[in-house]
């Protein structure tokens, strides 16, 4: 039993320790810069970008993000994965280059690695651990009594004369 309890916890600290691993990234502001091919970016789009965009991607878009594959000074060539849209939906794309004017774009932001984030899914997953790690070792409380024979015929042995 004791193995057992071991073995569980290990898995679920094998799991929290992956998830902290990967670790939580956020879509930054970049402040002005661009960022550097092969990053990924957001971009946020403008109401003429929507209109000229539209017949591609959708009318709806709020936000482009993908990979940067190259930017010049009046657009950016982005592998697209994702485009969020103005009512709070998603479309997932697979990489489909597509040429974002720069005047299309409110904001660029980049992804970045959040520390706070990461700090809190771990503490979340530690917490986790333990909980279920401290159930495990406690039980139910329950006592196993051993189930013994009852007195019929034939569990009882005769000595034979």
């Amino acid at each position: 039993m004791r193995s057992n309890v071991r073995s569980v916890a290990l898995r679920l600290s094998a799991v929290g320790v992956a998830m902290t691993l990967v670790g939580c990234y956020a879509l930054q502001p970049t402040g002005g810069t661009v960022p550097e091919p092969g990053k990924v970016i957001g971009l946020d789009i403008n109401d003429a970008g929507r209109v000229a965009l539209g017949g591609s991607m959708g009318p709806e878009i709020s936000q482009v993000e993908g990979r940067l594959v190259q930017s010049d000074n009046t657009e950016y060539l982005i592998g697209v994965t994702a485009l969020h849209l103005l009512r709070g939906g998603e479309q997932v794309w697979h990489g489909e280059e597509v040429h974002v004017k720069k005047e299309y774009v409110t904001s660029v932001y980049e992804r970045r690695f959040s520390a706070s984030r990461s700090a809190a899914l771990a503490a979340a997953g530690i917490g986790a651990v333990a909980y279920i790690a401290s159930r495990a070792i406690a039980g139910s409380g329950a006592i196993d009594t051993p189930i013994s024979p009852g007195d019929t015929g034939h569990t009882n042995r005769r000595r034979r004369p």
